[in-house]
Parts: structure tokens; sequence; C-alpha cells
């Protein structure tokens, strides 16, 4: 495996007649190049297409091959400065779970020689590229040198999964330490950067990690699940790929839309996430492929963190409500955590829940990442509020069957003076939240429809059983200030 001048063979390898254009993503780097605005970071969750982009920048910027054939017919040709920039940088290439990898599977190494193992990889490379070190030279010396003697040609850094060591070695300050360190002496040394450096874009799930509540690299422009910015249209697949892919494959758009769309980012439509899309058109079968590899982090282990109110929570969220988050202090790590607000923007950047930066509200994106939180739900070992949420429901769920309509309404109303405050007691839609919420023992069990058109009206809340429940249809149907006969004329 090379590290420095990588060549163009792994984007070839996923150029094929299935590939989704998103060169134009390009045009975005190379308007950044020798700026100062030219260090790039994206962060967004696994399997939303990481990987592929970076292999994408290699073959464009790699001066040691001819990505002609790769690009002209692509929307990149279409740009100003296409041919200005291809293949015209010495490109240094890192992925950094591939040195974590050789680390685990050493017996000799651990997390915190993995600065030293990426420096002594690039030095091999820059040796059998036919550059020469001077005696005392360090690898920035080094760097510097084959600048100079490829006549001022500065490097492209490509660092892939940037904060792969951040997430391994969340409890091992000196191997964190030691990489930031690495990364900030190409990155935040001027001397070097101004004379090395062309461009850097690094990929990640995290923002980069904070320093008190300053970033450990400062001069990256960053762009995030929360807030991804120009770059929003490439953080997955959009509306309109969607569609096309699914027209060429023959595949219902409806159905893959039900099961994948939801991610709603600032400035764009929604986005899909690329990996589900794929697999869904491949197996000609809409199922959860993200959440069933080790591309997701556990769930559980966030959902059943002891902070005050978080059970509650994503118990609202998966009832299908929106709740507020304050995303400001989250240290972009995993290891410090300091509320509910904390854990749900973590969950933001994993991809399990989506961001609302208009109302600063977070929610549970499709289908898909439903079926994530409601195995959660059906597990054992999910902590004592959540029995507590459950057993509630299971026996509101009962006496709601067994048409114990004082025991419903007590229940009803034990949660509504919970979870809303006096002025919100007669608001339709708070209590349409309030329901959805007591019958979460419901999920799994029945499909949900809300507002759904029936005869000459709409059914507020419909549960629709699966045969294997033992249940009966549920109709709720929400008035206020008129009789409950008024309702149960309607229904």
């Amino acid at each position: 495996m090379r590290f420095v001048n990588p060549g163009n063979l792994g984007f070839s390898e996923i150029d094929d007649e299935d590939y989704v254009d998103k060169t134009d993503l390009i045009d975005l780097v190379n308007r950044t190049i020798g700026k100062k605005n030219k260090l790039t970071c994206v962060c967004r969750p696994r399997r939303f297409g990481k990987s592929w982009t970076a292999k994408m920048l290699v073959a464009y910027y790699d001066s040691s091959c001819d990505s002609h054939v790769l690009f002209d017919e692509k929307k990149i040709a279409k740009t100003a400065d296409y041919e200005t920039f291809l293949n015209k940088f010495n490109v240094i290439c890192l992925d950094i779970t591939s040195f974590l990898s050789d680390i685990k599977s050493s017996k000799e190494a651990s997390l915190v020689d993995i600065a030293e193992k990426i420096k002594s990889a690039i030095w091999k490379d820059l040796l059998e590229g036919g550059y020469e070190p001077a005696e005392d030279d360090t690898l920035n010396d080094f760097l510097l040198r084959c600048v100079q003697k490829s006549n001022g040609k500065k490097f492209i850094f490509i660092i892939d999964e940037w904060d792969a060591v951040i997430r391994e070695a969340k409890n091992d300050s000196m191997a964190q330490e030691a990489y930031l360190n690495l990364l900030r002496g190409w990155f935040k040394n001027n001397n070097f950067t101004s004379k090395a450096v062309a461009a850097a874009y690094m990929t990640g799930i995290l923002p980069i990690k904070k320093d008190g509540s300053q970033s450990a690299i400062s001069d990256f422009k960053e762009y995030s699940m929360l807030y991804p910015g120009k770059f929003a249209k490439y953080t997955g697949f959009t509306e309109n790929e969607v569609r096309e892919i699914c027209e060429k494959k023959g595949m219902s758009f409806e159905e893959v839309k039900s099961w994948y769309d939801g991610y709603e980012l600032q400035g764009t439509m929604s986005i899909y996430n690329p990996y589900s899309v794929m697999n869904a058109i491949e197996e000609g079968v809409c199922r959860s492929y993200w959440g069933s590899t080790s591309a997701a982090e556990s769930l559980t282990n966030y959902i059943k963190m002891d902070f005050d109110g978080l059970q509650e929570t994503v118990a609202n969220l998966m009832a299908g409500s929106s709740v507020a988050v304050h995303t400001e202090s989250f240290k972009n790590d995993f290891e410090r955590f300091e509320g509910t607000d904390d854990i749900l923007t973590l969950l933001i950047h994993l991809g399990y829940l989506t961001y609302d930066t208009n109302n600063q509200k977070a929610l549970i994106p499709n289908e898909e990442v439903k079926r994530e939180f409601t195995n959660f739900l059906r597990g054992e070992n999910v902590g004592t509020e959540w029995i507590k949420l459950k057993r509630r429901s299971e026996k509101l769920v009962k006496d709601t069957v067994s048409l114990n309509g004082d025991a419903v309404a007590a229940t009803i109303e034990e949660i509504r003076m919970e979870q809303y405050a006096p002025q919100f007691y007669n608001n339709e839609q708070a209590l349409r939240s309030i329901i959805k919420y007591a019958y979460l023992s419901l999920i799994g069990k029945c499909v949900k429809i809300e507002e759904m058109p029936s005869g000459k009206g709409i059914a507020d809340i419909v549960y629709i059983p699966f045969a294997e429940s033992g249940l009966p249809p549920m109709i709720v149907e929400l008035k206020w200030n008129k009789t409950s006969g008024g309702a149960i004329e309607q229904i």
C-alpha cells in the first residue's frame, strides 16, 4: 500500500455504470487551493461515502498518473479549473483505520505508536519515489525538501477517517495527544503549512476534537451533520439522484423513500444513506442494511447512559416527536458527556438522528434507523427507567383493549402532566404527542398512521396491528371542547 502518490486505481475500481457522479465536489476543494481556507474537514456517519470521496480526490490530484479518462465525461470537467489542477500535485493519502488495524494485529505496538508509524510510512514512500533527505531531516524537513526538488510542487493531504484514533483511543490521552501533535505539525505550523501544503481534505465522523472551548486543529473549516454548508448535497444521495437510480433499476422510488429518506440537511433537499440505497437496489429489497453492519456504533450503549431525562427523551423520539437539542457543549469525542444534549448530539453525528438547524431540534430520520431504536426497545438489558416506561405503556395497552376507560384516562393524564406545562394542557398537537409517547410499547407490534384519510374525515392516529401481535386495530380521535360522543360518532 502506498501513501504518497498512490495513483488512480482506487477510483477506477468504483467508477462503473452505477457510479453516482459527485465529482463536482472537487471544484469546492479546487477553490481553496493555495488560499487561507485550504484546510477542509468534512464529517459524516460511517458508510456515507467518505472513502469513495477520498479515492476520487486522490485520482484527480495525483501527479503520478493521468486521470483524464476517469474525469473527462464527469461533472468536474465542466468547471473552469478542471485542467488547472488535474494531476498537478504530490498527494499524501492516509486511511487512519488501516494504521489502527496494523497496530491491533501487532503484539509489539500500541496506539501511542500511531503517529510514528504514519511518519515512517510516508518517509518510506518518499525514499521509494526517488527523494533523498538530509542527514538530520525531520519528516517535515524532508517534505519541504521534496517540494523544492519538484519545482515547487506542493502536497495535497487527503486523510480518511481522521478521528479513528480519537474514537479507538478514547481513554488513552497519550495516544490522542501524539496523534494530534502530528496533525498540528502539518496544519498549525505556519512555516510548513504555507510552504508545503496546497490543500488538505479530511473526513471523519466527529468534528475536530476540542481542547477546552477551541478546536485542537483550529485552522480547519469544518462541515458536519449539524452544519454541512456547501458540502450538504455531497453528504449522501439527493432525492433526485435516488429517483434516477430507482428508475434505471426498476425499483419503487416511493418504497425506497419510505425507508431511507429523512436526513434533512441545511440548505439542501433530503439526503439518503448511499450504502443503504445501493444495497436495496442490488438486493431488490428494502430493509435495514446500515444498522446491521459494523458501521453503526452501539445505540444501546448511549441510550442507557444515566442522564436525567435521556430515556424519556428517546421515548418521545421513538414516538415520532422531535426534541430540542443544544449542541454547543459537545466536546467532539466519545468520553466527555455532560448531559442528555451531548448524547443526542453524538447520535446526530453517528447518523441515528437528523437535525433541523432552523428549529434546533432532532428526530429519528427514517424507517431504517427507527428499526434500530425498536430493536433496543425489545431488548432485555434496557435499564431501570426504560423498564418503567415500557411497563406503564404495556399496562395502558392492556387497559385500552379491556375497555377500562377510567384507567386509560388516568394514565394519559399522568403522562400529560409529566410531559407538558399547564399552558399546553389543551393543545391538540401536544396531546397527539402524548398519545404516541404513551403507546410506545406498540412500536414493532403495529403500524402507526397519523392523519389517515377515512370516509368523510381524517383519523388522527390509527394503529394497525401485525397479525402475530394478537391486538385489535385502534383509532384515536382527538377533540377539544367537544363531547366524547362526537368523537365516537365521527369514528
